[in-house]
């Protein structure tokens, strides 16, 4: 289904409910006991509320809803068939966005004042999720709620080694999960973004619901909010089919840098953004992860990508990694000046066409496998040290190494590998 085909569509659930307050998607797989207990949570938030819930389940899950809660708490309807189906044909991050521009389109639909999106299974606290998103959206007039996690030491690794580290340095907020898949979405916000995607961008230079939604608020100087959440349960890794991923993740985020590349050169400095909770434990699970075929595949990446590389990277960042790939196992290291380096350069290499944009990407692989291996062989060695401490470095550097994106990104010419 397409999303932007949503609104055109008479559906039964939308006529009965009329308007709404709160536009709750429920997108990850709860059962009719989660969910009964997620919409009791949701009825903490001030009476007079009016809540609608996006969820493909039986409409008898209606009744599952105790009745603990006070009468005058807020009114919750359920309803379906709003929700884009994934689709089979498109990847992963793609299908995504397509569910959740559906959410955003029911929210203006219903001329709700906020929506929320629940994607996410957590250890704990599942079903006061929607919850936490929600309530600083009314009571604080929050434009973004954003989810922090607690993070365990080798899951959202894509995220702790790209995604939030640049996002801290290009837009100058220290936000853990710029991508969610959580989120609480104002209606000043969801607006803009459906107007945005309604504009006359078309295909690739369209604004993607998950990667476009924390840059367009940083941005438009929209109030954020993190909200900690707890533990959330990722799906295991296939540290072996990394490519894709690459590709269909770090896609929309290198097209929303070139987007909003005016605004992010004139970022300087980062500053926290505001938590709401208690920050749970991190690092404490005993995960490990075999590093010898990741480095395996960096050393065959070292020999046969060096004509691709050699389009992206300056003859000093080959001559490091053709260094690294002589070391071994136990030695492997890889800096995070160098890591942070690569991927700026893989950042303009995207944005000049200088390949295939996928294929760009996906020779990328190899030295993110380097990059999780020298991370695991960090923690391993320090013992004591914790991810989160580990991965604060990591984020210095990419703001130190911002100055080396800017000039590049500004002046490209002067530069040839």
């Amino acid at each position: 289904m397409e999303a932007d085909s949503i609104t055109q569509q008479s559906e039964p659930g939308a006529d009965q409910t009329g308007n709404a307050d709160l536009v709750v998607g429920v997108l990850a797989e709860l059962d009719s006991d989660a969910t009964a207990r997620m919409c009791d949570a949701l009825r903490a938030l001030p009476a007079e509320l009016r809540i609608a819930v996006l969820h493909d389940a039986p409409q008898e899950k209606t009744a599952l809803v105790s009745s603990e809660t006070p009468h005058s708490s807020a009114s919750i309807s359920f309803v379906p068939s709003l929700l884009a189906k994934p689709s089979t044909l498109a990847p992963g991050l793609q299908s995504m966005s397509e569910t959740y521009q559906s959410v955003f389109t029911a929210a203006e639909k219903m001329q709700a004042r906020a929506c929320c999106v629940v994607a996410s299974k957590l250890e704990a606290m599942t079903p006061r999720l929607a919850l936490r998103l929600a309530q600083p959206l009314f009571e604080s007039q929050t434009d973004l709620v954003l989810p922090h996690y607690a993070r365990g030491k080798f899951e959202g690794l894509l995220n702790a080694s790209i995604i939030a580290p640049m996002t801290r340095a290009l837009y100058g907020k220290r936000v853990n999960n710029p991508m969610g898949p959580d989120f609480g979405v104002s209606q000043r916000l969801f607006q803009r973004m459906l107007a945005a995607r309604n504009g006359r961008a078309t295909g690739g230079n369209r604004p993607h619901p998950l990667a476009s939604l924390t840059p367009m608020a940083l941005c438009q100087n929209l109030q954020i909010a993190q909200v900690h959440l707890g533990t959330r349960c990722h799906p295991p890794t296939d540290w072996k089919n990394m490519s894709s991923v690459l590709a269909d993740v770090l896609t929309p985020v290198f097209l929303d840098m070139e987007r909003n590349a005016a605004c992010w050169q004139r970022t300087r400095f980062s500053a926290a953004v505001p938590g709401i909770g208690e920050s749970g434990p991190s690092g404490q699970d005993t995960g490990t992860v075999d590093t010898r075929p990741m480095i395996e595949s960096f050393e065959l990446g070292n020999r046969e990508l060096q004509e691709i590389w050699s389009l992206v990277l300056p003859p000093s960042t080959l001559f490091e990694l053709r260094k690294l790939s002589r070391l071994p196992l136990e030695q492997f290291r890889m800096p995070d000046e160098l890591w942070v380096k690569i991927v700026y350069d893989f950042a303009l290499a995207h944005r000049l066409r200088t390949i295939s944009r996928d294929h760009l990407l996906r020779s990328m692989t190899p030295l993110y496998l380097g990059w999780v291996a020298s991370y695991a062989n960090d923690l391993l060695a320090s013992g004591t040290t914790s991810p989160d401490r580990r991965l604060e470095r990591l984020s210095l550097a990419y703001e130190a190494g911002k100055s080396h994106l800017v000039s590049r990104w500004r002046w490209p010419d002067r530069f040839n590998p």
